[in-house]
């Protein structure tokens, strides 16, 4: 079949298909990004015409956008489908790299498609083209290799034949995951070859699930059943397993509590006897108050980032650590028994050879009995009077109103904490904190991207700051039709950056507004319901508790039925926190005040655990 090689791209993207989590077979790539440019428009951009009946095809407005709504897209879909994001060479290409480093970070497949200069070089240096001095070879698009699982440049058509097979490995393989970088040359997009139909054949993807190795499995049975108090930590891995139900189920035959990750949110009901709650900084006490006191912890499907851990002081220097994680570049962390296998596996054979062991009914019982002070804790902060709203005032109101089957999501500043901490769920895997890689922007391109994906209602969650880094992909989703909410909490600057800067001592500066340098006397200020309203979204506005209830409710039931979002704006209080009890090292210069409390802490901190 003589195609050009991005006719024969497009054509392979069409082939490939999916297994989702409850067994439906559903397109691998449901869609494509697209800014087009001089690097693509005339080669994949007219791929992607000639079929687009077949493959929906999405305007975005900044390449970064467009490229984090695809990690969200992938996130939604629990990474069984992938989003596609195409841009031309030069700063088209460079500002994707962002959302390569947001997916690489959280383990999320997505397929970045590059334009490149030419490989013949005749017109060198073409339009954009930076010309290292040191290297012929090198073009802006190598700065993807530090953020990418797999990189290729296709100097020839007929490379296709042998890098596809590994864009698939590396998109489904849950070991691997992560982002896929083809830079493509505009003369090689437009050169044509006589590719195999084979290559063209539908093929369904169903991720690996490997058994671990019985002699890892044998060992960490035997550390679970020598234990007293035991805890188990469950993270993204298990949710991308579709393991959330073994895992309770693994619980509750051996008694043992649960704790969340940041990526494993929501994994498990909120209200359940052995749900102890979030783990960690943006967490809460009662998850950390038992991760203290256990002499074992079995972590699953988690890298066990430092929020999660409290910079590695959260546990016990005496715990044990059991990995069970797909990928052994995880599983081995800390010292870590490692026992490398997909998580419902993994568990399943470990239930098997524990057999009836149980915890000792006073430890199982602690979960409910700190959680409870963590709920009426989180229940006070609520119900507190207040003539400015909180952010747990905020993620109360939004947890009221949302239905069983909504999707909820944020990314930076104080957020994070707030949602990850104070949100009660029914048990289905229905949120998304973008903490891995901590993107401001990603809260409004991410919800852009599962809307796309997400049968139910989707709300997003930001501020201020993250609304004026990256807000064009509001007018994308509302031009293409994907109706979500977004909360946009304007409490005048970097509010949470401003509180690490003056906890730790250091004088207010460069973070709220009144801390800035400016000429004005009357310096401007955004208003946020006016420009999202020109950027085609509904809007609503808000300034206390009840007037937050009206208006979320309202944007709901607007959203949906005029399909494009709805922006509710509403004024926070700048300093009002939820606080989880937990420490994070940051680099503080000896003369601050919190450089005490640094050196009181530091040396509890666990560097690598007992085998």
């Amino acid at each position: 079949m003589k195609l050009t090689t991005a006719q024969a791209l497009v054509r392979w993207l069409l082939a490939q298909r999916s297994e989702t989590l409850d067994g439906a077979e559903v397109p691998l790539f449901p869609g494509v990004f697209a800014i087009f440019g001089h690097g693509n428009v005339l080669g994949l951009g007219t791929a992607l015409e000639e079929h687009r009946g077949e493959i929906p095809v999405w305007r975005g407005h900044t390449e970064q956008g467009m490229a984090l709504a695809a990690v969200g897209l992938a996130k939604a879909t629990h990474r069984r489908q992938v989003g596609v994001a195409t841009s031309s060479i030069g700063p088209g290409a460079l500002n994707m790299v962002t959302a390569a480093g947001v997916a690489h970070a959280n383990r999320l497949p997505v397929l970045l498609l590059p334009g490149d200069t030419f490989t013949g070089r005749a017109p060198d240096p073409v339009l954009q083209q930076i010309e290292p001095f040191g290297d012929g070879t090198a073009t802006v698009n190598d700065a993807f290799r530090a953020v990418s699982r797999y990189f290729d440049r296709i100097t020839r058509p007929e490379q296709l034949i042998s890098t596809l097979p590994q864009v698939a490995r590396v998109l489904t393989d849950p070991a691997d995951s992560g982002p896929v970088v083809l830079a493509l040359p505009q003369d090689v997009q437009a050169e044509a070859y006589d590719f195999p139909d084979a290559l063209f054949a539908p093929v369904t993807h169903r991720p690996p699930r490997p058994r671990p190795d019985r002699r890892s499995v044998t060992e960490a049975a035997g550390v679970l059943r020598a234990s007293r108090r035991p805890l188990l930590v469950l993270g993204g891995g298990v949710r991308y397993s579709g393991a959330a139900r073994s895992a309770l189920s693994f619980a509750e035959r051996h008694g043992i509590p649960v704790v969340e990750t940041t990526a494993g949110r929501t994994l498990v009901p909120h209200d359940h006897p052995l749900h102890a709650g979030p783990l960690g900084i943006t967490g809460s006490s009662s998850a950390n108050v038992l991760a203290a006191e256990a002499d074992v912890v079995l972590a699953a499907g988690t890298r066990l980032q430092d929020f999660t851990t409290a910079s590695w002081t959260v546990f016990s220097p005496d715990v044990r650590l059991v990995s069970l994680n797909a990928a052994r570049f995880d599983a081995v962390k800390h010292g870590a028994l490692p026992v490398t296998g997909d998580a419902d596996a993994g568990l399943a054979d470990l239930a098997a050879q524990l057999e009836s062991w149980r915890v000792d009914p006073a430890w199982t019982a602690r979960a409910a009995t700190e959680r409870a002070a963590w709920d009426g804790h989180v229940d006070a902060l609520r119900s507190a009077a207040a003539e400015v709203p909180s952010y747990a005032q905020v993620v109360g109101v939004v947890n009221d109103l949302s239905a069983a089957g909504d999707y909820v999501m944020t990314a930076s500043g104080g957020l994070p904490g707030e949602l990850l901490g104070g949100w009660r769920g029914s048990g289905s895997v229905s949120m998304d904190v973008e903490y891995g890689f901590s993107c401001m922007g990603y809260e409004l391109s991410g919800a852009w991207g599962a809307a796309i994906a997400w049968p139910g209602l989707v709300t997003t969650l930001l501020g201020d700051g993250s609304y004026l880094m990256l807000n064009s992909e509001l007018f994308s989703a509302a031009f293409a039709g994907h109706p979500f909410v977004a909360v946009v909490c304007d409490n005048d600057g970097y509010a949470v950056i401003a509180r690490l800067q003056q906890g730790q001592g250091g004088k207010p500066f460069n973070n709220f507004y009144a801390d800035c340098t400016t000429s004005h006397a009357s310096p401007p200020r955004v208003d946020f319901a006016r420009h999202a309203e020109s950027l085609g979204c509904l809007v609503f506005e808000a300034s206390t508790v009840d007037s937050l209830r009206t208006a979320y409710a309202s944007a709901r039931e607007a959203s949906v039925a005029e399909r494009r979002p709805a922006v509710v704006v509403v004024r926070t209080q700048p300093s009002a926190w939820t606080e989880a009890g937990a420490w994070w090292e940051v680099g503080v210069p000896e003369h601050l005040a919190g450089r005490d409390e640094y050196e009181r802490v530091k040396p509890a901190q666990v560097r690598y655990l007992k085998s």
